[in-house]
């Protein structure tokens, strides 16, 4: 049964006890600055730093010249399947620019100064002589016939052209097709801004390099900065404890962290940087950035034959380490939707641009396919006059085909099972979708209601997930994982997941996420919406593996059989007699015996999902309400709705910020036009007023505990039903196009076109 609980979390988070990046400190700790592009394609002819080094208090200023020399670069990312061409085109460079700056905002060189202020005043210091070059922003101008090229080894600018499922049998369904729908739709690009700023901290004991910063994963990010510097894994040690938001933009090591720790090594002394708010804007990796062709081909009765989907992907000024894998990926395991659709294929092409980098944000390509297919179902209702549900109904893959193989997968992958038709009736209900017309009669402004179904891909990432388990004499347990949580609760759950299989009072268990006092692990970090299925699941396998060992000693102690004892509420007992010795009394008497591991294969489910929204637009300023929103998922087993509950409705709000403001926007030379929160539109409370959140639950055949995820979900769902909702309120007006976001400024626009 899922519990409902308080987060072990909360009372030293919302008392201000966190410990963030920007909380640590190291003893006689330097601070830095970094100089940063202001301008987004340039040749470097050179760089002055005579004043900067010459300033009070700086102790180093470092630039590509010194990158380069020691070998620190920004990375380089990989593709694990081939595209129509061959592998993904990924160049690499110095940790910090060195002859040629790309972005506004890209890192040029790094001071480093007794105060963040002395710091920051040499930065200022430093004169570039730039030769201005051609900037290109916009994937579709960036792969135009002469457009300016940002890397010599990436010839038209076109990093990555993927193909996925069977482009001849889908052409062959669309030329005998009744209907065709087509629609050009865009995901506009997004920054993450969490609350905690990008930061770190670099220091050095001999040629072992420790590094404070905000992840979401300790293997992941010590792998990435092994990338970056060229050092060995094993001489990396990675922190973090609280981390303030991570969305996927904390998901990898940044060049700056490269440039920190040769700062410290040259200073020899520990660096600490802390970004402000604008460098968020210019420098942390942003999200979506889609422009998003889809087709789909109905026969006379309104059954789906095909559907076809053509992305082009602004990737930014390189590729990073997710961006491009997830854009393609997980486009194509979606590439259906909730439908059962006989044929299938799609092309993903990325373009490098001007602009900073596009990495894996809340959702990655998730939401963006979900847009695509449910704007295109509710395209081809309107246009053959059937109704929407009526047509989801006909086309809905029924529960019997589950295990539902995914034949546009670029490697075998099947659906592991829901109940679509089940999720759809809930959220019809929930939101009296019957009662529509009536209260869209009666409102005095444009009303509109729009329903969307979604399956989307979860885990995976890493082959293996490890944990471990270990007890104190006390009687105290410690469990240890590698993924590090951002808000999703892992210290309630998971010690929840682990009190179970050990039948012992949850509080007596501490979790020790991503740390490195904890034994060495294998696994990935809190990405995809994984954590519970892979690091749940591997924490219940070695509080198994240590009941396992406790009868074994048990059985010693009684001086019975091992198959005679007994294990319940904590205590081994002889069947059948009153001789028995507690969990605790073993873990005192036998030091350590009792501590396990376990590793799984990281497993892969397909949370799912049917959402409602409904929204009320004045048609004399264009301002849009959201009245209503009913959330019906089936995130597999539900162990703790309140944190379910909590996951949902965050990325709900992400989802819908997107929806109704979220634009990043460069103009035609390069520069963000809305770099700061008086300009760029974030989300706030008032925006999801009502929302119904419900579950019907299918559990996963592929975890031990029969979750699927849940942690993508709501901004999954979230794009499409709230754009439907809004096109259906639009179309009462004569607006039959309209793409976010939904600004009120937009749609006044859009309402006056008509006349």
């Amino acid at each position: 049964m899922a519990r409902t609980t308080i987060r072990r979390e909360d009372q030293r988070l919302l008392t201000g006890n966190g410990r963030y990046t920007a909380d640590w400190n190291q003893p006689g700790q330097l601070h830095a600055a970094f100089l940063r592009s202001d301008r987004a394609h340039a040749h470097i002819r050179a760089i002055d730093i005579a004043a900067a080094r010459a300033a009070p208090g700086v102790a180093a200023v470092l630039t590509g010249v010194e990158m380069q020399a020691a070998g620190y670069t920004r990375g380089r990312a990989h593709v694990p399947f081939p595209g129509r061409t061959g592998k993904l085109l990924a160049p690499t460079g110095p940790a910090l620019a060195l002859d040629r700056v790309r972005h506004v905002g890209e890192p040029i060189a790094v001071v480093v100064a007794d105060s963040a202020h002395a710091a920051q005043d040499a930065a200022e210091l430093i004169l570039v002589d730039y030769d201005d070059l051609p900037a290109v922003t916009g994937a579709a101008n960036a792969i135009a016939a002469g457009a300016p090229l940002l890397h010599a080894d990436i010839p038209g600018n076109l990093c990555f052209d993927f193909a996925y499922g069977d482009a001849e049998a889908a052409d062959a369904a669309f030329a005998g097709a009744t209907h065709v729908v087509r629609l050009t739709m865009t995901s506009p690009r997004v920054v993450g801004n969490p609350m905690e700023p990008k930061a770190a901290l670099a220091a050095w004991t001999g040629e072992t390099l420790d590094l404070w910063s905000s992840s979401q994963g300790m293997t992941g990010m010590r792998d990435g900065l092994a990338a970056l510097t060229g050092m060995p894994p094993g001489q990396l040690r990675v922190h973090a404890h609280d981390v303030g938001g991570a969305f996927g933009i904390r998901g990898a090591a940044y060049p700056e962290y490269a440039a920190l720790a040769l700062a410290a090594r040259v200073a020899g002394r520990p660096v600490k940087w802390v970004a402000t708010r604008a460098e968020t804007f210019l420098s942390d990796y942003h999200g979506r950035a889609v422009t998003m062709t889809a087709e789909l081909a109905l026969d006379a009765e309104g059954r789906f034959l095909a559907i076809r989907h053509d992305w082009l992907c602004d990737i930014g000024a390189w590729p990073s380490a997710a961006g491009p894998s997830t854009n393609s990926l997980n486009a194509a395991l979606m590439a259906t939707g909730a439908y059962r659709i006989p044929a299938a294929s799609g092309r993903v092409r990325l373009a490098v641009t001007n602009t900073v980098p596009i990495t894996a944000y809340r959702g990655a390509g998730r939401p963006d396919m979900a847009y695509a297919v449910e704007r295109l179902v509710d395209e081809a209702a309107a246009q053959t006059g059937i109704d929407r549900v009526a047509l989801r109904r006909r086309n809905l893959i029924p529960p019997s085909d589950f295990p539902y193989a995914i034949a546009t997968a670029p490697m075998p992958a099947a659906y592991d099972g829901t109940d679509f038709p089940a999720l759809l009736d809930r959220a019809l209900s929930l939101s009296d979708w019957d009662g529509f017309a009536a209260r869209r009669q009666a409102a005095g402004k444009l009303r509109g209601i729009g329903c969307a179904l979604f399956i989307e891909p979860a885990g995976g990432v890493s082959p293996t997930d490890e944990a471990a388990i270990t007890f104190a004499p006390d009687g105290a347990v410690t469990l240890h994982e590698v993924a590090i949580a951002s808000g999703q609760g892992h210290e309630t759950v998971l010690p929840d997941i682990a009190a179970a299989v050990l039948q012992i009072d949850p509080a007596r268990i501490t979790l020790l996420g991503g740390r490195m006092e904890s034994p060495a692990l294998k696994g990935a970090g809190a990405f995809g919406s994984r954590s519970t299925m892979a690091q749940g699941s591997a924490c219940a396998e070695a509080a198994e593996v240590a009941v396992r060992k406790g009868r074994a000693l048990a059985s010693n102690v009684l001086e019975a059989a091992e198959a005679d004892i007994a294990y319940a509420a904590g205590e081994y007992r002889i069947a059948g007699t009153d001789r028995a010795i507690t969990l605790v009394e073993l873990a005192r008497r036998h030091p350590g015996a009792l501590d396990s591991r376990a590793e799984l294969p990281s497993p892969r489910a397909f949370p799912s999902g049917a959402h409602v929204a409904e929204v009320e637009i004045d048609p004399e300023t264009g301002v849009v309400e959201l009245v209503r929103y009913v959330s019906v998922d089936d995130c597999g087993q539900v162990l703790n709705e309140t944190l379910v509950r909590g996951q949902i409705w965050g990325g709900l709000m992400q989802g819908l910020g997107q929806v109704f403001g979220e634009q990043g926007e460069y103009d035609a030379d390069g520069q963000l036009r809305n770099g700061s929160f008086m300009d760029y539109v974030m989300p706030r409370a008032d925006l999801l007023r009502r929302v119904d959140i419900s579950f019907v639950p299918t559990p996963s055949p592929g975890n031990r505990l029969g979750v699927k995820g849940v942690g993508e979900a709501g901004t999954v769902g979230a794009l499409p039903a709230a754009m439907n909702a809004v096109l259906d309120a639009l179309r009462g007006a004569g607006v039959r196009t309209f793409d976010m976001p939904a600004t009120a400024a937009r749609i006044w626009a859009a309402l006056r076109a008509t006349g």
